[in-house]
C-alpha cells in the first residue's frame, strides 16, 4: 500500500487593500478570505503514482487541487483541514501578517485558551483520519491537505509502519509518497 501526501497548490492571495500590517480583527478577515482563495496551477512530476483513491481537506484550495490530480471522486473530510490560526490577543494594535501567524503558532505551542484546538486534539484528529484511511482501503491512496498537517500525518503514518520521506515543510504540490512495510 501507498500513501502519496501532497499539500494544496500556492494559494493566489493578497492581503485585503494591500495591508502591511493588520489588527486581530483584519487577520481574521485575512485568514477567511485565504481560506476561500483560488490555487495557481502547478506541475507535477508525472511518475509519481497512480491513485485508486483520493481524501481531501474540505477546504476549496484542497479540493481545487484534488480534482487536478486526481480524475476520479474525491472524499472531501473536514479532518484533513489545515491547524486554525487565531490572533493570541484582540487588543487593537498592529503587526505584519507573518507576526500574527508566528504568534498564533507560538499560542498553538503553549495552548493558549486563543487557540480552539490543542496539540493533543490535533494528533487525535490526524491518528482517527489515518486509520480510517488504513482500514477502509487496501490501495495507493492520494491525500490532499495543509502545510502544517502534513507533518503530523507523516508522522503518524510512519508510527504506522511506513517509511516515506522527510520534510520540514512540504512543497506546495509536491507528492510525498509513504510505503508501508511489508514483512516476510
Amino acid at each position: 500500500m501507498k500513501i502519496g501526501l501532497v499539500r494544496h497548490f500556492e494559494v493566489a492571495h493578497q492581503p485585503s487593500s494591500n495591508l502591511k500590517l493588520m489588527t486581530p480583527t483584519q487577520l481574521k478577515e485575512w485568514l477567511h478570505e485565504y481560506e476561500l482563495s483560488d490555487v495557481k496551477d502547478c506541475l507535477l512530476e508525472p511518475d509519481k503514482g497512480i491513485w485508486e483513491t483520493c481524501y481531501s481537506s474540505d477546504l476549496p484550495r484542497a479540493i481545487k487541487t484534488a480534482q487536478k490530480l486526481f480524475a476520479g471522486e474525491i472524499i472531501e473530510t473536514k479532518a484533513l483541514r489545515e491547524l486554525p490560526i487565531f490572533p493570541p490577543t484582540n487588543i487593537n494594535f498592529k503587526l505584519p501578517v507573518v507576526l500574527w501567524l508566528f504568534l498564533g503558532r507560538i499560542a498553538w505551542m503553549l495552548s493558549h485558551k486563543s487557540q480552539v484546538e490543542s496539540k493533543a486534539m490535533l494528533k487525535e484528529r490526524v491518528k482517527y483520519i489515518v486509520d480510517e484511511i488504513i482500514l477502509k482501503n487496501d490501495q495507493d491512496i492520494l491525500i490532499v491537505s495543509h502545510g502544517f498537517l502534513m507533518i503530523f500525518l507523516r508522522k503518524e503514518l510512519l508510527k504506522q509502519g511506513f517509511r516515506g520521506p522527510n520534510f520540514k515543510k512540504a512543497v506546495n504540490g509536491e507528492i510525498y509518497v509513504f510505503e508501508q512495510e511489508t514483512y516476510t
